[in-house]
């Protein structure tokens, strides 16, 4: 029988990560290449010091530069993972913005730029990974990145809670179409994680007790608290995992 920790291995696998120049990107890529993976890094920021992070593990990266909103750019992903390393196994959709304003004030343009690249950009993605996985016969890993804001409303954010959403929805619909070719598609929840998105939430000293009221864990999150969940859904001994939105939360819901 092969030992348990085995099953948690991502030795010779190839992981692409989008949002991967900081915050939680940067934790779950480096929490992958810890397990075994190398790394195709997306981000519009410097990946330089992740790289030599891992690097020092004794995995490879590759940066691409790229806005996960545009189009043109999941075929110019896939191909890089497939140019470098020849393969690409393990897919996490974490890039993500938002925007706060009241319902009544909330532009146009700030419903379409975070829909573009919160939801368009992972099914995109996720479709170029899910139809050379398929043409080639491999399995895989779709990792999206939800948010407790697919499980709940929120205030001043609509349409991050309507992207985070769909995107729950959308991890279920692609897992049924998917699964049957060996793909495992699900999600991660991050409950309020201390990352520049919540920067102003922690600044504003009511806004930050109430939220740690609301915690049982008593603390914000780190990025460093989704190792766990991402090397596991992206790896064996999550095979038999299909549609599922964990969260990693502190207990938030649970309250």
């Amino acid at each position: 029988m092969t030992a348990v920790p085995d099953h948690f291995r991502l030795d010779g696998r190839t992981a692409i990560v989008t949002g991967a120049s900081r915050g939680l990107g940067a934790a779950m890529a480096q929490a992958l290449a810890a397990a075994g993976a190398d790394l195709v890094l997306v981000a519009r920021g410097s990946t330089a010091a992740l790289q030599k992070s891992i690097a020092a593990t004794g995995r490879r990266s590759v940066a691409v530069a790229a806005d996960v909103g545009d189009p043109a750019a999941a075929a110019q992903i896939v191909a890089a993972a497939y140019a470098e390393f020849g393969r690409a196994d393990i897919l996490v959709n974490n890039a993500g913005i938002i925007r706060r304003a009241s319902l009544l004030e909330f532009s146009e343009a700030d419903w379409s730029d975070v829909l573009r690249t919160n939801l368009d950009g992972a099914f995109r993605l996720s479709q170029r990974f899910a139809v050379e996985a398929v043409a080639r016969k491999r399995p895989g890993k779709i990792i999206n990145i939800a948010s407790m804001l697919s499980f709940q409303g929120g205030v001043r954010v609509a349409s991050y809670t309507a992207s985070k959403s769909a995107l729950a929805g959308l991890t279920r619909a692609m897992a049924n179409e998917l699964a049957a070719s060996g793909i495992n598609v699900n999600a991660i929840a991050p409950g309020y994680m201390a990352t520049d998105n919540t920067a102003a939430l922690r600044a504003d000293a009511a806004r930050n007790q109430s939220i740690l009221d609301r915690i049982p864990a008593g603390r914000w999150g780190q990025p460093e608290d989704l190792a766990g969940a991402v090397v596991f859904l992206a790896s064996p001994a999550s095979n038999y995992i299909h549609g599922i939105t964990l969260p990693v939360d502190g207990g938030w819901l649970a309250r």
